[in-house]
């Protein structure tokens, strides 16, 4: 099974994001190469964890417009989630939101990286 078989399979929108990037298949895998790298360089847990909030909320903000770009659906609910969650200062439910989606974030990460 290829790399965008297993995303669908885990939950990401591949039609819809080939629709954002005009049916470019090439451009849109690409695209979602270097999503790994994104999501790891945000580093959201770690900015809860400092108790650095505002830091939380920018990089959740980002990962959620990377992934809605990208249609990795799971990750977009989930940092869309967080940053609403931030906003309203409610920064445990959010850092819950965030930890809760690890499991699937890995997956899909290791997924793109495993078929690089």
């Amino acid at each position: 099974m290829g790399m965008i078989e297993q995303l669908k399979e885990l939950g990401v929108n591949i039609d819809e994001g080939l629709n954002r990037f005009m049916g470019n298949a090439a451009l849109y895998e690409r695209m979602l190469l270097k999503l790994p790298a994104n999501v790891r360089a945000q580093e959201v847990l770690k900015h809860f964890e400092d108790g650095d909030f505002q830091a939380a909320l920018e990089a959740a903000h980002n990962l959620k417009g990377v992934t809605g770009n990208l249609s990795v659906t799971p990750l977009y609910e989930a940092y869309t989630e967080a940053v609403k969650l931030l906003r309203e200062n409610e920064p445990e439910k959010a850092k819950a939101v965030v930890e809760n989606i690890q499991p699937v974030e890995e997956q899909i990460l290791n997924c793109i990286e495993n078929n690089n």
